[in-house]
């Protein structure tokens, strides 16, 4: 490999054998090297390739600490697996540029509104639960310490992670998205829907890794056919629920929803009927 740029002693940005553009980290990586030298591999700690803007990439780690970026990665990581995913490279770019401000508000005795706290602990419990975990973890060893409000921001970059999210943005406006449904599903039921209740937190399982499918152009599609006929029967009251919330999808995400997808949220939205009744 190649350095092409170096930004830090311990971030450069290089060319690999491939000729793909690669951010590399580690201790003395970029110490007293240049455009052309060859890369000590030896040194490499952590290798990117970012799909785009790999130049921001590096600038942007090359701001954080290493001691501080080992940390992150190493808790942020182990925060991950926990929930029974491995980490993908570029997931940790994120959270660490996150965690980093907040490190330097917290110095700059600057304070952060945690908008969607609510509709996190409703609809991401595990993440937020191992997000509360992690920052208890991180306050144990940084030089400041996190406010508890930003378990919430860590829980969204931990399913940003988990899902393969590679746009927090997209993460934030999906979760409002999980939000405005469970609104029909509590103007189609009254106050008999519970939106604490194990059905619906399945639901919101459901309708995220609809959303990851959706995002790779995955959606199920031929596989249900007479099931949806048997459920349009039978189920005609959360059927038509179901269309609804495909209108709503395809307004927001501004892609089609597939038959299939609409029968699987059928069966959820059955169950919720079903247990609302009960």
């Amino acid at each position: 490999m190649k350095i092409l740029q170096v930004f830090n002693n311990n971030v450069v940005l290089a060319v690999d054998e491939l000729g793909r553009d690669v951010v590399l980290t580690g201790r003395g990586l970029g110490f007293k090297r240049q455009r052309g030298d060859t890369v000590d591999e030896s040194l490499i700690g952590r290798r990117f390739v970012p799909a785009e803007n790999p130049g921001a990439v590096a600038r942007l780690l090359a701001d954080i600490p290493p001691g501080l970026l080992a940390l992150i990665d190493e808790q942020f990581g182990a925060a991950v697996r926990s929930l029974g995913s491995s980490l993908p490279p570029l997931a940790i770019i994120s959270a660490a540029d996150h965690i980093f401000q907040a490190v330097e508000r917290v110095r700059q005795g600057l304070q952060m509104d945690y908008p969607l706290r609510v509709e996190v602990a409703h609809l991401l419990p595990e993440e937020l639960r191992v997000a509360e975990e992690l920052l208890r973890r991180l306050n144990d060893r940084l030089p400041v310490t996190l406010p508890d409000g930003e378990a919430t921001a860590l829980a969204m970059h931990l399913f940003h992670a988990v899902t393969g999210n590679t746009n927090m943005e997209q993460t934030f406006i999906q979760t409002a998205l999980i939000q405005q449904i469970f609104g029909l599903i509590a103007e189609s039921h009254g106050p008999s829907f519970d939106p604490h209740s194990l059905d619906a937190a399945r639901f919101a399982a459901h309708l995220r890794y609809f959303f990851a499918r959706a995002v790779a152009g995955r959606q199920l599609h031929g596989e249900t056919s007479a099931i949806g006929r048997v459920l349009t029967v039978e189920n005609p009251s959360a059927h038509q629920l179901a269309r609804r919330t495909r209108a709503l999808l395809e307004l927001r995400l501004n892609l089609p929803v597939s038959e299939d997808e609409v029968v699987y949220l059928t069966i959820h939205l059955a169950r919720l009927e079903a247990a609302s009744r009960s």
